[in-house]
């Protein structure tokens, strides 16, 4: 259904991110797989190949101008054209404010907020010059219910909700839709790093956010742009 769509998908090396490129290969659409290990970007090409899937795989550094538009200009000659984007790169360090390092603080917002809006703002002109485009940002559900720990994580995320609504509106015109997925606890290395014994049955797996991102990007959720879902598993 994705057929000759062109989808750019960032921290794509691993977990939610890999779901959602192999999802989206799967649906027909020509993936750009974006992420900073090259290793594991291989990874990603490759299971995206072996199931007769395209895949253009660029290591950058999406929290840098310059690789973000280094990154499009070169989606653009190779494909021609960008569709959709998935805005999923993210760190989560956890532990109590008076721990995180004002170092660590920077890399945070560096790469939970600067890189979605330096990606946005890098394929918004060309959306808008093509009829359209759309965007996820992938959010937590820690935007809006923040828990110990993760103070600073999950403000990153609620100016992730709110940009995505904002932008929502702006591209409204030029008929691109903007709309925020906010998952639960998913079974990612981020999530078994700091909690190795976190209840599989409270748990996602990536591939359960995959199927609701690829949801979003086809035109039947054209009526709620906007708006953040939370994604949770039901217990």
């Amino acid at each position: 259904m994705l057929k000759d769509k062109t989808a750019l998908v960032t921290g794509a090396g691993r977990g939610i991110g890999r779901a959602i490129a192999r999802r989206l290969a799967s649906a027909g659409a020509a993936v750009v797989a974006v992420a900073r290990n090259q290793d594991e970007l291989s990874e990603t090409q490759t299971a995206i190949e072996r199931a007769d899937g395209r895949c253009l795989a660029i290591s950058a550094d999406v929290t840098l101008r310059e690789e973000v538009e280094r990154v499009v200009d070169e989606v653009l000659r190779a494909l021609g054209r960008v569709d959709m984007l998935v805005n999923n790169a993210g760190v989560a360090p956890m532990g109590p404010i008076d721990a995180l390092e004002p170092e660590q603080f920077d890399h945070l917002v560096a790469t939970n907020v600067r890189s979605v809006y330096l990606c946005c703002r890098a394929v918004w002109p060309h959306f808008c010059q093509h009829g359209g485009g759309v965007i996820v940002n992938i959010s937590s559900v820690a935007g809006d219910d923040p828990f110990p720990g993760f103070a600073a994580y999950g403000g990153t995320k609620a100016f992730v909700n709110t940009f995505s609504r904002a932008l929502a509106a702006e591209g409204r015109p030029h008929r691109i839709r903007v709309y925020c997925v906010a998952p639960g606890a998913v079974d990612t290395q981020m999530l078994r790093g700091p909690f190795p014994d976190f209840p599989a049955d409270e748990t996602l797996q990536p591939d359960d956010v995959a199927a609701l991102v690829e949801w979003l990007l086809m035109p039947g959720a054209e009526h709620i742009s906007g708006q953040t879902i939370r994604c949770m598993r039901s217990v």
